[in-house]
């Protein structure tokens, strides 16, 4: 398996205040919107094709599941998402919802065994020591337009294409 970001939407793409509502997500954060951020990671992305996104957000439990949160991103975006942490036929959802982000990702890339991978999420408690570096921690208001959090993604993202295999670089 190629190269995955795990994908986090509250906190990430827009700000973390997020709720859901009988008419959808309704944002709480004044003067920002719902996938703001989404252009910045189209961008940072760019340069590595071969990056593939697995969505890790609570927004795979809402009515539609996969599906809908997937739509929820921008057409380029939705070309490189492969999959998502929540899975009905791998995990019960009262598991899933008590299991912490770092350990939900971590035991899908056990089962998936990508060459490599980071995380973008602002939850950053109860993630396992041995894969902290993996994780961009992002702003809950700003996001991945946080300037340390942008330039962080990007360094990691190099260091991460540089490991990559001859193979995979050809289709970058």
């Amino acid at each position: 398996m190629s190269f995955v970001l795990y994908l986090d939407f509250d906190g990430v793409l827009h700000p973390e205040c997020v709720y859901r509502t009988s008419k959808g997500p309704w944002l709480q954060t004044p003067d920002h919107k719902l996938f703001e951020n989404e252009g910045i990671l189209e961008e940072v992305l760019a340069p590595y094709p071969a990056v593939r996104i697995i969505l890790s957000t609570a927004w795979l439990l809402w009515r539609g599941g996969y599906s809908y949160a997937k739509r929820q991103l921008s057409p380029a975006l939705q070309q490189r998402v492969i999959g998502a942490t929540y899975h009905k036929r791998y995990t019960r959802r009262d598991e899933y919802v008590e299991t912490p982000r770092g350990l939900q990702i971590w035991t899908d890339v056990q089962r998936r065994c990508p060459h490599g991978w980071l995380a973008l999420d602002d939850d950053y408690e109860h993630w396992p020591a041995w894969c902290r570096d993996r994780l961009v921690r992002t702003h809950p208001v700003f996001g991945i337009a946080e300037p340390g959090v942008l330039l962080e993604l990007q360094l990691k993202l190099k260091v991460m294409h540089c490991h990559m295999p001859a193979a995979n670089k050809a289709n970058d």
